[in-house]
């Protein structure tokens, strides 16, 4: 099927990709079908892109490539939203904020996204811990930072 994205145009997806997110994302409830669209080969970066609203679309991270000690853990309860069976089912993501370079663009360490790649569940989680990572790291200062 062809949908309309934010920042691609448009795009075919395939229907088995489609991720539910029952919660939506916070602040936008009412969006809970979205599919992870590739952004660029050589960076760790992917497009999340609301199936249902076109305008609505993050780019996001995989953290560990640009903080390698990045670490949370999933509460039992999240374990249940997510129906995790196994821990390699599981693969996060964090929401960035594009600045005029790449480098001044900062990730959100404190709220990622975690989907359920196996059951193709999603859900942003809230660290309880909010002193461990901020809202907004700038990507220029993390250790093992792409270039």
């Amino acid at each position: 099927m062809n949908i309309e994205t934010k920042f691609l145009g448009t795009v075919e997806i395939n229907e088995q990709d489609i991720l539910t997110f029952e919660a939506g994302l916070p602040g936008f409830p009412e969006s809970q079908k979205f599919v992870l669209l590739p952004l660029d080969a050589d960076l760790p970066l992917v497009v999340l892109q609301s199936i249902e609203q076109q305008e609505l679309g993050f780019v996001l991270a995989y953290p560990f490539a640009f903080k390698n000690d990045y670490a949370f853990n999933i509460s039992e309860q999240e374990k249940v939203d997510l129906q995790v069976e196994k821990e390699e089912d599981v693969i996060a993501y964090t929401i960035l904020t594009l600045k005029e370079t790449f480098q001044d663009s900062t990730m959100n360490l404190l709220a990622p996204i975690v989907i359920n790649t196996a059951k193709k569940i999603g859900k942003q989680i809230i660290l309880q811990d909010s002193t461990m990572y901020p809202l907004r790291h700038p990507i220029g200062a993390m250790e093992g930072s792409a270039e």
